[in-house]
């Protein structure tokens, strides 16, 4: 249906005067829908005589595309219209300082071994790696594990299905180090270690650095003085340091290495670190290395335990739960 006061006379002073999409829509509809002005021109020239049809019709056809090109035309200035208002209201000022998004750390465990491989680099250590699916041969034999050790047990090891498992230590690469090459040897191993274990000081999964010197004349001085050192620089301050005489089977002494911890409440205690001892001499001869010509030490540490004491975490799962009002603290 026509708008009322609409005809063809009017039509371009109707479109040209259009104020909104909306209006000029519904003056389209109005001319060219089904029920628009220029459609019942159209039909009405079924009844005319042909000359009057064919002069009639070309008027009406010449109209028809007139009046379509100026409703395309208004549209676009119309659009061009409303493009321009949005862009006045909805502009963004450059000059306004930005919304700060949240910013991500460097999490507590990589922060911690980042550390440990940084000390030892400074001393001149080198960074070796190594399989975390391992054989009985790196993980246990080669480390002079008897076969009756408790570690070997399947509820202290993940074992597959072929005999191979998921590493206990860090040491397999050093048997993998030593293999091959000749000392001077100075190096660290870390990584990913799994143990079947789960508690409030225990993961499956945790993280160690395991140490190794080999060359000649090397004592348990050397030992001591390289453990000194390097725990006063993760932690930044001064130690009373001991070894504790314990049993590995790949070392022979071996030690513990305790330090004397000082509690918030100002009393202090000993505390267990790392675990340390000269290299045992079966493990040289395993790895084609002359016991007699050379000696070595080793050493390893939990990165979870130095973490929770650098950090104050009193809970080890925190490191692994992954709650960013715990993780936010070390942004």
């Amino acid at each position: 249906m026509s708008k009322p006061g609409l005809t063809l006379d009017n039509a371009r002073e109707a479109i040209a005067g259009a104020d909104g999409l909306e209006a000029l829509e519904a003056l389209r509809i109005a001319l060219l829908g089904k029920q628009g002005l220029l459609t019942a021109e159209l039909k009405a020239l079924g009844g005319l005589s042909p000359e009057q049809r064919k002069l009639r019709g070309e008027a009406v056809n010449r109209l028809k595309s007139e009046l379509t090109e100026l409703l395309a035309a208004r549209r676009d200035t119309l659009e061009q219209s409303v493009l321009a208002q949005r862009l006045a209201t909805e502009r963004i000022d450059v000059t306004l300082p930005g919304r700060r998004g949240d910013i991500g750390g460097i999490h507590p465990l990589t922060r911690a071994l980042d550390r440990i491989i940084d000390i030892f680099a400074r001393f001149g250590y080198d960074v070796a790696e190594g399989p975390e699916i391992e054989d009985d041969w790196h993980n246990f034999e080669a480390l002079n594990f008897p076969p009756d050790h408790p570690a070997r047990a399947m509820h202290d090891t993940f074992y597959f299905g072929d005999g191979r498992l998921l590493r206990t230590h860090t040491s397999p690469v050093q048997i993998r180090a030593m293999n091959g090459r000749k000392p001077p040897i100075r190096l660290i191993a870390p990584g990913k270690v799994y143990r079947s274990d789960s508690d409030q000081t225990h993961s499956p999964m945790f993280h160690q650095v395991e140490g190794l010197v080999v060359g000649e004349g090397i004592t348990l001085a050397d030992l001591k003085g390289t453990l000194s050192a390097f725990l006063r620089g993760f932690f930044e301050r001064d130690f009373e340091m001991m070894f504790k005489p314990t049993y590995f089977p790949f070392v022979e002494p071996g030690a513990d290495v305790v330090i004397r911890w000082q509690l918030p409440d100002g009393s202090s205690r000993w505390l267990e670190v790392l675990g340390a001892g000269m290299v045992h001499p079966r493990v040289l001869e395993n790895c084609g290395i002359d016991p007699e010509r050379y000696s070595g030490f080793a050493f390893g540490m939990g990165v979870e335990r130095l973490a929770m004491l650098r950090y104050g975490v009193t809970d080890l799962r925190a490191f692994f739960e992954n709650d960013v009002r715990f993780l936010r603290q070390f942004n």
